[in-house]
């Protein structure tokens, strides 16, 4: 199974939980806001949830003495919107981990960053090469993925089937990079990554768990291996069975929110902000937050 997850515009209308209308029983529509004043995600990453955290900062609030819980954390908006002091941050994606995982030691980036296109392709080939001699895990890698997501087409993260990142070099006519992360690592001290498949991560009973899937669209392969409707069936009975409360976020098809509705999780819809698109295509998407246990 794999998660996705570039921070977006934001977008400040009505506020969660305030709703636009009632459409049948528990389902609503509500428009999306982004008013967090944050620290902002360190990674650009296509999908990212910024714009949700304000309707889910007050089911949050009700919850937050818990550990919270995201199993495709992705980069991070929600985490660090929430800002919860004890969490468990999962992703599929073994560079994205080892990149918060180094970060949380107090990575520093010393390679050279520039907005330049025959260095972008040198540090991508380097980058593939530590990652199929087994230095995925190493602080350089780490350096060299933030360089990458920095510095790539609309921060996107993609991997061929051998397993090499390759999306080509973006059109920023200007890039700030980081040298260093402090304020994240501060922020980290109770957070744990990992990396695993969702039904193998250690949810404990009373945990809040936040979890955004792969849309449910037929291309979501950003890391290799996909994620196919049946992982999306497996993610929500595994989160439909757990004890604690939780919310799940995605792309409302017919058939997520039948699935979401089937596994008596109760529904609401949200106008999501424009996607990214190469076609020029930027329409709004309509999302469903399915919530348990709320």
């Amino acid at each position: 199974m794999t998660s996705t997850r570039t921070s977006r515009s934001v977008r400040a209308t009505e506020p969660f939980p305030a709703q636009n209308r009632k459409v049948s029983g528990h389902e609503f529509q509500d428009k999306a806001v982004d008013n967090t004043p944050h620290l902002k995600p360190p990674l650009k990453w296509a999908g990212g949830k910024r714009w949700l955290v304000s309707h889910l900062e007050p089911i949050w609030q009700k919850h937050r003495e818990r550990r919270y819980v995201e199993p495709f954390c992705g980069g991070l908006a929600v985490a660090l919107g929430l800002q919860p002091t004890c969490a468990l941050l999962n992703d599929i994606n073994p560079h994205l981990i080892n990149f918060y995982r180094h970060v949380k030691s107090g990575l520093q980036i010393e390679i050279e960053t520039r907005n330049n296109q025959d260095l972008f392709y040198q540090h991508r080939r380097r980058f593939n090469a530590m990652a199929n001699q087994g230095l995925g895990n190493t602080a350089e890698a780490a350096q060299l993925f933030y360089y990458l997501n920095r510095t790539c087409f609309n921060g996107l993260c993609r991997f061929n089937l051998r397993g090499e990142f390759n999306v080509p070099f973006g059109t920023y006519k200007s890039i700030n990079y980081a040298t260093e992360f402090r304020r994240y690592q501060q922020r980290w001290q109770k957070w744990t990554f990992t990396n695993c498949d969702i039904g193998l991560l250690p949810i404990d009973k009373d945990d809040f768990v936040y979890a955004d899937p792969p849309y449910d669209v037929e291309f979501t392969s950003y890391s290799a291996g996909g994620f196919s409707w049946e992982d999306q069936k497996r993610t929500a009975e595994l989160l439909s069975e757990h004890r604690g409360p939780v919310v799940i976020s995605n792309q409302a098809t017919a058939r997520i929110v039948a699935l979401y509705k089937q596994l008596r999780f109760r529904i609401r819809f949200l106008a999501g902000p424009r996607r990214i698109s190469c076609t020029g295509d930027r329409t709004a998407a309509r999302e469903v937050l399915a919530l348990k246990g709320i």
